[in-house]
């Protein structure tokens, strides 16, 4: 989602220091809301592909069909259960 452009100008009075600037601006930029929507948007991840989604699945199809035929064959040896939670 591209982010809107807000432009926030803050001039300089005559009588006013760099600081009392600073925090003139820095109120404006909490009042955009322009932080919080950063932050929010901070560790987002876009959704994968649907391509990519059958490209996996595709792959963990054949892998599941080599190593069944692994075990068929007596290359590979059966996974014995740990003893956890049943499913």
């Amino acid at each position: 989602m591209p982010m809107s452009k807000t432009v926030i100008e803050v001039k300089k009075n005559s009588n006013e220091n760099n600081a009392t600037l600073l925090r003139r601006f820095s109120r404006k930029v909490m009042d955009a809301g322009i932080i919080h929507s950063v932050k929010n948007n901070r560790y987002s991840e876009r959704d994968t592909s649907k391509l990519s989604l059958k490209v996996i699945a595709l792959r963990r199809l054949a892998r599941r069909k080599e190593v069944e035929k692994l075990k068929k064959l007596g290359k590979m040896k059966e996974r014995e259960h740990r003893g956890g939670p049943q499913r």
